[in-house]
């Protein structure tokens, strides 16, 4: 390729990879960030709710989070909610909770319109 060329090809790089960019950032989903408690965490003291925050804004309507104890019993306060001043956050509160393992289960719609589920466990140790 002669320099004419190769400043030609530059240019039409550089003007695509910014839509490129574009495309791939507007094809991503959300994806669960953080949480607290974190997943696999052994805790001196009960929580008094599970906070959740996803990479985008997700459906109050269509979003939900429980925990649930090891005999399979949903332990929650039946709660659910998408915080009022950060759509990216998704909470639920807890009665107080005794010593052992708990699993919080997520089920979340992003604004682009793909689910988000998991689930993980944390426990609670016994006081000594």
């Amino acid at each position: 390729m002669n320099g004419r060329a190769l400043l030609s090809l530059a240019a039409v790089v550089s003007l695509l990879a910014p839509v490129a960019m574009m495309r791939s950032s507007a094809e991503a989903h959300a994806v669960l960030v953080k949480s607290i408690p974190s997943s696999r965490a052994v805790l001196s003291h009960p929580p008094d709710r599970v906070q959740l925050w996803f990479s985008e804004r997700i459906e109050p309507a269509f979003s939900t989070v429980s925990v649930w104890n090891a005999a399979g019993a949903q332990v929650d306060r039946k709660d659910a909610r998408v915080g009022a001043e950060d759509p990216k956050q998704l909470s639920v509160t807890l009665p107080v909770l005794a010593p052992g393992t708990y699993t919080v289960r997520v089920r979340a719609l992003s604004v682009d319109g793909h689910i988000v589920e998991a689930n993980f466990p944390f426990t609670v140790k016994p006081r000594p």
